[in-house]
């Protein structure tokens, strides 16, 4: 409700404050090993304190009200809102009431964190992370014993009899805004006015529990709602009879149970609710009668299909909705119940914990199953060992996303003086052989790295240049078939705005890491279709690539290249770092010749991963240093 929120900074400085004192009681209790389970609005901050703390724990989070849509999350300060998400992400699982809440958080990870997702996994922080839906439960046996408890026979009993012959429309609901009272009465004075044959045969019975009743804007609506009482009743009511009986009070456990058993109808209409568990209590206690009237907006319409779905506010919709649950047959009500029922005495309370608990053993195995390949220490002192003992090295490093992090636009990730350093150091030694092996094209390389004595392999290996020698091509080159190519991709630059089309020599590629996640996705796939489609039985190649799709020929890969240069070298030591698909053509060719290593997370051929392209630069700087010092640690 963005119109009705108040930010402050001091408020939300107290926010921050309660949560880090929360992070640090959890810290005095914590034992390796415990499973740590962070629950609700209260604490989005805490998984992400912890993390930092803890960085091997279990950690999960439930959110028990909705996440709101992207369009209205990002309405919140811009520090604000990335701290939340952080803080949410610092957990392992993070459980969601519905499909859409979880869906809707996702979203705001990658617009405005950027993180990668698929399905329900996000991958940030080099963390994998889940959002699942897990629709809360009940108690349901609790309720169904409730239906034979003598106290709640005895108020039940009494209702009754107070309003024999009448019709029971029940509604129960904290004062807050959300729950949408106003539209409630309204819609029920919209009911008594078209529907005048029902009058004297129904009472509204509206019980609202106190909440924040301190707090001005909640005293200022519970008076609005007590004068809409007023109005109906005195619009409507009789000397014998009158429409709605308002309760500001608490229940106990057995009025409640009473109120839910007798009732005929529960109308139940909030403005948005994360589950509503008062509706799935209601189904769970009636006996043989009762029809729910559910806002669609709540997360349990998700599950209780069978009641009566209303737009909570379309006064009319929902007036027409009594109209019809006061007249529907007995063996309807009981149908829908009994559908409602089972559904609700599956899956529990109890159910819902267990799966909530299993997910997140599962996403911890998950985590380490990913961790398996990381290339650990003992591995990298093995590494500089070979490289130390052999006579004649060969290092094949892809360029973009592996030495330099990938840019908006392809011309901004030009090397750094500490990566041209780097280079330069590992080039200068004698017996090493530093190959730049990149999609990139040969004029940009030159200009770039061409000062260096390196060997550099441009278009993916369309075109060499060995140190101290000039640019060759390795096939003859045919670029015919681009014109083909080119208009399909400038149809989908229109599509889509953000992408754009880089074109070389021998490939020519279509970028969308500049488009909004999801329309570039879906784009890539319906462009990545047609473009098979159109080099089915061709001599021609489509590569998927990281926020790209590139054409190219069959024959031009960075294995061929590869194998073709280290002939010529002969070496006893060979390493290689990629991060892209293009990349794996060079982990397959040398899978048991040499170290490959692939830069970030996913399936590969290469031995080995590290995890971020950041950490590219401390891992070669290691090589440098081994040369100076000539100290090696060996395993």
């Amino acid at each position: 409700f963005p119109s009705l929120v108040v930010s402050n900074r001091e408020g939300y400085e107290a926010y921050q404050i309660i949560n880090r004192q929360f992070a640090e009681k959890v810290l005095e209790l914590y034992q390796e090993g415990d499973i740590i389970w962070v629950h609700d609005y209260q604490l989005l901050l805490l998984p992400g304190l912890l993390r930092q703390r803890l960085p091997e724990a279990t950690i999960g989070f439930f959110l028990h009200i909705p996440f709101p849509s992207y369009e209205i999350f990002r309405l919140l300060a811009t520090q604000w809102k990335k701290d939340i998400l952080k803080g949410m992400l610092g957990a392992d699982l993070i459980g969601f009431h519905t499909h859409g809440y979880a869906q809707h958080f996702i979203q705001s990870c990658k617009m405005i964190l950027q993180a990668e997702s698929q399905f329900s996994n996000i991958l940030y922080n080099n963390r994998l992370i889940k959002a699942d839906l897990f629709p809360l439960g009940i108690d349901y046996q609790k309720f169904r014993d409730a239906c034979i408890d003598e106290t709640v026979v005895g108020i039940g009993t009494a209702l009754e009899e107070r309003f024999f012959n009448v019709k029971i429309i029940f509604s129960v609901d904290r004062l807050d805004y959300t729950k949408g009272l106003d539209y409630r009465l309204d819609s029920y004075e919209e009911f008594l006015r078209k529907h005048p044959e029902w009058r004297e045969k129904v009472v509204f019975i509206l019980n609202i529990i106190p909440s924040r009743d301190n707090i001005k804007t909640y005293s200022e609506r519970k008076r609005m709602i007590e004068e809409k009482v007023s109005t109906i009743n005195g619009k409507f009511s009789s000397l014998h009879w009158q429409p709605l009986i308002y309760r500001y009070n608490h229940l106990n456990f057995e009025e409640l149970c009473a109120l839910y058993q007798v009732a005929d109808v529960a109308l139940l209409t909030p403005l948005r609710d994360g589950m509503n568990l008062v509706a799935k209590e209601y189904v769970a206690s009636c006996i043989d009668k009762g029809v729910l009237i559910l806002s669609e907006l709540t997360g349990a319409s998700n599950e209780l299909s069978e009641a009566i779905l209303v737009n909570p506010t379309d006064t009319a919709e929902v007036a027409d909705a009594i109209a019809t649950a006061l007249e529907m047959p007995l063996v309807e009500q009981r149908s829908r119940l009994s559908y409602m029922q089972h559904r609700l005495a599956e899956y529990n309370v109890f159910r819902w914990i267990n799966d909530f608990l299993d997910c997140l053993s599962d996403v911890k195995k998950e985590q380490e199953a990913l961790k398996v390949n990381v290339i650990k220490e003992n591995t990298i002192q093995k590494i500089l060992q070979d490289y130390h003992r052999s006579g004649r090295r060969c290092i094949l490093l892809d360029y973009d996303g592996t030495l330099a992090p990938y840019q908006k636009l392809p011309s901004l990730a030009s090397p750094s003086e500490e990566l041209t350093s780097l280079l330069g150091e590992l080039s200068a030694e004698e017996a090493n052989h530093i190959i730049i092996i990149s999609g990139r094209d040969a004029d940009t390389l030159e200009k770039w790295l061409g000062h260096l004595p390196l060997h550099l392999v441009a278009e993916h290996g369309a075109m060499v240049r060995i140190k101290g020698d000039t640019w060759k091509e390795t096939v003859p080159l045919n670029t015919e078939w681009k014109e083909q190519i080119r208009p399909l991709m400038q149809l989908f630059v229109d599509r889509c705005a953000g992408s754009f089309i880089e074109e070389k020599r021998s490939t020519i590629a279509w970028h969308y890491r500049n488009t909004h996640p999801d329309l570039g996705f879906n784009r890539s796939r319906e462009l990545r279709n047609s473009l098979l489609q159109l080099t089915a039985n061709t001599s021609l190649q489509v590569i998927d690539g990281n926020k790209v799709l590139e054409v190219r020929t069959v024959g031009i890969d960075k294995g061929v290249t590869a194998n073709s240069i280290l002939a010529t070298v002969e070496p006893d030591f060979i390493l290689c770092l990629g991060d892209d698909a293009t990349d794996e053509d060079m982990f397959r060719a040398l899978r048991d010749r040499a170290y490959t290593i692939k830069v970030g997370r996913g399936s590969t051929a290469a031995q080995y991963t590290i995890v971020s392209q950041k950490e590219v630069f401390p891992f070669l700087q290691r090589f440098t240093e081994a040369v100076r010092t000539k100290e090696y640690n060996y395993y």
